[in-house]
């Protein structure tokens, strides 16, 4: 059994080496710029970087100058900034003259990042769109950049170096799934970023990466992997580890409790949302269900009404039209919903400052 499970392994590590010797033989384009940008986004933040992070960050712009494509794993403990290590490594590539896309798996967490980025890409002139498959956004042309440092950032003798972008053509494009459907808009794509790495299969990071000539791909994951599974199983990628939080982050506590527990958690929910704060309360299931036990968001919303009265609660799941989505997370980030009743559709990177509490059920 033991040797069967070597022989296995042993395919399998070869597999992952053929695959990175081929990825690297591949003639690639370096995809970064000078760094103007980049240090007026670090300039215009409240707060200074981690150590982490600009460690991070020196790594992926290495591998954005190298002319070999780069293929890098970012992993991080939620809030540790793995975003703005993105954003920094997009604009080295705008900067270049190229595009830069990010492909996360909800159309929630899209739209946030698509917020996020507009506000801080705005004022350095960047172009930012949305793409979702109910929606389309893009910011009004701006002009990229003061010209001559846009020069200065291009001058060079490769005939392959993309010539200066085209007047409204968006500059870092944000998306679900729809970024790889539909007719690409993706030319002069240089770094593709995949947020929630797990959440896509192989052949769409592929696919992703097709969309441009020989693009530089990053990937982001907070989902906690061992380091050994990461270089068996991710031999392919090189990784860059978040290792620090930065200052006056909280400590999430996290407590298990039996379902005849019930009554104390609403107590203790209720005296939350009375001082002030919001929270989450997750299903697994939309609609109650004969093949599985698990309760269901919607045949428990009314219960909850009821049991979190005066405080307002809504409901949240894959089958609300988007419009409503967007209404109700605007309601929810506005604290004008206290109780967020919701599927795992909310699961990933949701940014509410105020909602510190969350109930998951059938955990």
């Amino acid at each position: 059994r033991r040797h069967l499970v070597l022989t296995e392994f042993f395919g399998i590590q070869l597999c992952i080496a053929t695959r990175r010797a081929e990825q690297m033989a591949k003639p690639g384009l370096a995809h970064a710029g000078a760094g103007l940008l980049m240090e007026r986004l670090h300039q215009s933040l409240p707060f200074p970087l981690t150590g982490a992070q600009s460690r991070a960050i020196a790594e992926i712009r290495a591998d954005l100058e190298s002319l070999r494509p780069m293929n890098r794993l970012l992993h991080g403990a939620v809030g540790a900034g793995k975003t703005l290590v993105a954003l920094s490594a997009m604009l080295l590539t705008v900067e270049a003259g190229f595009q830069a896309a990010l492909m996360a798996p909800t159309q929630i967490l899209a739209e946030q990042h698509y917020l996020n980025f507009e506000r801080l890409c705005t004022p350095l002139g960047i172009r930012v769109a949305l793409r979702t498959g109910n929606r389309r956004e893009e910011s009004g042309p701006l002009p990229l950049f003061d010209p001559d440092v846009w020069q200065k950032a291009v001058v060079s003798g490769d005939p392959n170096r993309p010539a200066r972008p085209v007047e409204g053509e968006p500059d870092i494009i944000i998306g679900t799934h729809a970024l790889l459907y539909g007719e690409s808009e993706l030319p002069r794509l240089g770094l593709a970023v995949v947020d929630e790495q797990h959440k896509f299969g192989v052949l769409q990071r592929a696919k992703l990466r097709d969309q441009g000539q020989l693009p530089d791909m990053l990937v982001m994951t907070a989902t906690p992997i061992p380091r050994t599974l990461t270089m068996s199983l991710y031999g392919d990628l090189d990784v860059s580890v978040l290792d620090e939080l930065p200052k006056g982050r909280g400590k999430i506590i996290t407590g298990l409790r039996d379902s005849s527990k019930l009554p104390d958690a609403v107590k203790f929910l209720s005296e939350q949302l009375d001082a002030g704060r919001q929270a989450y309360i997750v299903y697994p299931l939309i609609d109650a269900s004969e093949k599985m036990e698990s309760k269901a968001a919607a045949a428990e919303f009314e219960k909850w009404k009821t049991l979190l009265a005066p405080k307002t609660c809504a409901l949240l799941h894959g089958r609300i039209l988007p419009e409503e989505k967007d209404a109700i997370m605007e309601r929810f980030r506005k604290n004008e919903v206290h109780a967020l009743i919701a599927t795992t559709v909310i699961e990933v990177g949701i940014d509410v400052a105020n909602a510190n509490l969350m109930l998951i059920e059938n955990a």
